[in-house]
């Protein structure tokens, strides 16, 4: 069997040290689609360095991006085909505001195998601290096709009840044609995102957009729109990743506003809005 559950699961954690500059955080922004326009006052605090904060969900490519879902299938027990993965959800928890620049230590693992009888899911968690004590947790759920059907754990459901009512903001965000070329250059180069002949071996008719960039251009609209810009703001951010976005597409970005969160649902707007990120929530103070 390509995933040994149990060896997956008692495998020693990868430690390695990870570092990011203020490059390294205008090029994330920048990839998810900050500095439109470029001169806007809301938008420089992405991209110029005298007024620089930090996205929270920089966190998923911090270190370029390592330990982190690729570095997952090359974990004791996991021998996959790169064709068969997709990410299946993203849930990160902010311990505190992430600086700027930075040295930390980044710990992986496999927190957990699930058989959803069709596929695997394998949860890779990622803890990072710096001397000061913990920053971040990421858990990445990464979903493997054909891999299921061994009689394991089928796993908790990421399912929510739908949010009631009418959304109190739609935004819209336009993914440039070369939005995934650059958003890659964090350090997510999986050729599913860049190759046509990849893609067309995975399923699609070209390059889809990766689903940590949709992630990313979600919390900004939600950080920008309802949260008064201040990243700092941010406790926990989750999502499952519902459908595949195209470059070149439109979000329609749709939030509820509740009690310290907000629920948010991700569609493309030129397929009839079908669905990109589903059981979405930003929890907040």
């Amino acid at each position: 069997m390509p995933i040994d559950a149990a060896k997956a699961l008692a495998a020693e954690p990868r430690t390695g040290e990870i570092t990011w500059d203020r490059r390294d955080v205008q090029l994330y922004h920048l990839g998810i689609g900050a500095g439109v326009p470029a001169t806007d006052p809301d938008e420089l605090r992405y991209t110029l360095e005298s007024r620089l904060h930090v996205l929270p969900s920089f966190a998923t490519v911090a270190g370029s991006g390592s330990p982190g879902v690729i570095s997952g299938l090359s974990m004791p027990g996991v021998e996959v085909d790169l064709a068969r993965v997709l990410h299946g959800g993203q849930r990160l928890e902010l311990h505190r505001s992430i600086p700027v620049t930075g040295r930390a230590t980044a710990t992986g693992r496999i927190a957990a195998v699930y058989d959803k009888g069709k596929a695997a899911v394998l949860v890779m968690r990622t803890e990072v601290a710096d001397a000061d004590g913990p920053l971040w947790t990421n858990d990445a759920q990464i979903f493997v096709r054909g891999e299921g059907g061994w009689g394991g754990d089928r796993g908790p459901s990421a399912r929510l009840d739908p949010p009631a009512g009418e959304p109190d903001k739609v935004v819209e965000r336009a993914v440039r044609e070369d939005q995934a070329l650059l958003y890659r250059l964090s350090g997510d180069y999986n050729p599913l995102h860049a190759d046509p002949e990849f893609a067309k071996l995975a399923g699609f008719d070209r390059p889809i957009l990766h689903g940590l960039c949709t992630y990313g251009i979600t919390l900004k609209a939600v950080v920008d729109t309802l949260l008064d810009g201040d990243v700092g703001r941010v406790r926990r951010y989750a999502t499952r990743f519902a459908g595949v976005v195209f470059p070149g597409e439109t979000l329609r970005i749709r939030m509820w506003r509740g009690e310290g969160a907000v629920r948010v649902a991700v569609s493309a707007v030129e397929r009839d809005d079908a669905p990109a990120l589903a059981d979405t929530i930003v929890e907040h103070s």
